[in-house]
C-alpha cells in the first residue's frame, strides 16, 4: 500500500521508518528508530534523491512504483553513499535501467565497492555548481564533502528553494504520521536526539560544516529536507543556529556536567559532595551522570551542550577507570574544544587518574584544565574538606565570568 506524502505539487516524500532498529550504525542506541528519508520531483521530468535502507527496501520501492504509476525514472541522485541510504541502488537501477545517475567523483567507486554495480555510462559525475533541469525545477549541487563522509553532496532547487541536505540537519528518532518539524517534537522538545545525532554522526567535521553553513548563507531556503529525521521549513534560524554552535564548538550553555566512575561508591560520594557545595554557591541546573551506565554517546553530546565539565575517576590497574578512557578518547576523536574542566580523582594507593585525564585532555584543542583539583583515598574524609571547597569555588567562579 502507498505510504506517501506531498510536500508540494512536484514534490513528493517516499521515505520510511524502522523502529525495530536498537543500535544506528550498530553504535548508538535507539530508543525510537530512526526514518530514512527519501524525495522524488516530478516535473515533466523525474529525480529521485537517494534510496532507503534495506530494513525499509520493500516499503520504499511500493511507494516510488506507486506515485511514477508505470512512468520511467529519469534521474536518480545520490548524495550519500552510505548503505542506510543507497541499499536500494541496486532495485531502482534494475527496474529503471534508463535513469541516469549523478554524484561526486567518489560515488561510483563507492558504489562498486559496497554493491559490486559498475554504472558505466549511466553515471554521471558532479561538482559543486553543476546543475540539473528537471522542468522548471533547477537543481543546483553543492559540494559537502566530510559532512560526514568525503562523497557527500547537497542539492539545493531553485524553484522551490529547498535544501535536500544528506545527513545534515537529521535527528535520531522515527516519524509517527507528521513530516514536518514544526508537527512534532523531534527537534524541539527532544532537542537532545538531535543533538547525539549531531554530535556523534557529524560533530568530529565542524570545519567542514561551517563550510556548507558559510555556503548555505548565499541560497535562500524555504525548507531543509535531510535523509533522517523530520522535514524543516519554519524557524529555519533555531535550526542554522544550533548546526552553528555545534559545528563550531560553542557551547549551548553555560553549564556544568558531572561525570564520574566509581568503583565501590567513594568517587560517586565526592561527585555528589562537589554538586551540592556548587549548588550552594548559586550554581543551577547541573547535570551527573554515571560513566558506567550511561552511554557514550549520550555523554558526548552532552560535552558539547555546556561550557563546564567535571570528570570524576577512580584508578584502575595503575591506569583510569576504562569507561572514563573510553569517554574522553571519543571526545577527542570527535574534536572537542573550548571547554573547562574540573577533575577528582581517586586512588587508595597511588592515584594517577587525574594525570591520565590530563594526558588526554592536553592532547585536545583548546581545553582549560582548572588548577585546583580533589584527591581523595578510598572515600572522602574531612581532611578533605579544604580542597573540596576549593575546587567548588574556583567552578563556580570560571562559570560566573
Amino acid at each position: 500500500m502507498q505510504n506517501t506524502i506531498r510536500i508540494n505539487e512536484d514534490v513528493t516524500y517516499l521515505g520510511s521508518s524502522d523502529r525495530r532498529i536498537a543500535l544506528f550504525e550498530n553504535s548508538y542506541p535507539l530508543t525510537n528508530g530512526v526514518s530514512y528519508n527519501t524525495y522524488l520531483i516530478d516535473d515533466g521530468e523525474t529525480a529521485l534523491l537517494d534510496t532507503a535502507d534495506s530494513a525499509v527496501m520493500q516499503a520504499f520501492m511500493e511507494n516510488l512504483f506507486s506515485v511514477l504509476k508505470g512512468r520511467k525514472l529519469d534521474h536518480l541522485i545520490i548524495q550519500h553513499m552510505e548503505p542506510d541510504h543507497c541499499a536500494s541502488l541496486g532495485l531502482v537501477v534494475e527496474n529503471f535501467p534508463e535513469a541516469k545517475v549523478y554524484g561526486t567523483m567518489q560515488v561510483k567507486k563507492m558504489v562498486q565497492q559496497f554493491f559490486g554495480i559498475d554504472l558505466g555510462e549511466k553515471f554521471v559525475t558532479v561538482k559543486e555548481g553543476d546543475t540539473l533541469s528537471v522542468g522548471k525545477h533547477m537543481l543546483q549541487f553543492v559540494a559537502a564533502p566530510m559532512v560526514h563522509w568525503p562523497e557527500v553532496m547537497m542539492t539545493y532547487d531553485t524553484c522551490d528553494k529547498i535544501l535536500y541536505s544528506a545527513d545534515a540537519f537529521g535527528t535520531f528518532g522515527a516519524l509517527s504520521g507528521n513530516l514536518y518539524a514544526d508537527e512534532c517534537d523531534s527537534w524541539t522538545a527532544d532537542l537532545a536526539e538531535a543533538r547525539r545525532y549531531y554530535t556523534n554522526i557529524v560533530g568530529k567535521y565542524g570545519n567542514n560544516v561551517q563550510a556548507v553553513l558559510k555556503k548555505a548563507q548565499n541560497l535562500e531556503i524555504s525548507m531543509i529536507c535531510p535523509l533522517h529525521g523530520p522535514v524543516i521549513r519554519k524557524d529555519l534560524g533555531y535550526y542554522l543556529d544550533k548546526y552553528d554552535k555545534w559545528s563550531s564548538y560553542t557551547p549551548e550553555d553555560k553549564g556544568v556536567v558531572i561525570v564520574y566512575g566509581s568503583i565501590y561508591g567513594g568517587t560517586a560520594n565526592a561527585a555528589d559532595c562537589l554538586a551540592t557545595r556548587l549548588a550552594s554557591k548559586g550554581v543551577k541546573n547541573i547535570k551527573m551522570y554515571d560513566v558506567s551506565k550511561t552511554h557514550v554517546s549520550e555523554l558526548v553530546a552532552e560535552a558539547f551542550r555546556v561550557s563546564h565539565l567535571v570528570l570524576a575517576a577512580p584508578t584502575l590497574d595503575a591506569g583510569l577507570f576504562p569507561a572514563m578512557e573510553t569517554l574522553l578518547l571519543e571526545l577527542k576523536r570527535k574534536n572537542l574544544c573550548k571547554r573547562t574542566v574540573a577533575l577528582i580523582e581517586n586512588g587508595t594507593w597511588a592515584p594517577v587518574a587525574a594525570k591520565e585525564i590530563t594526558g588526554i585532555l592536553e592532547a585536545m584543542k583548546d581545553m582549560t584544565i582548572l588548577p585546583e583539583k580533589l584527591t581523595i583515598r578510598s572515600t572522602a574524609a574531612p581532611g578533605d574538606e579544604a580542597a573540596l571547597e576549593a575546587l567548588a569555588n574556583a567552578l563556580a567562579a570560571d562559570l560566573n565570568q
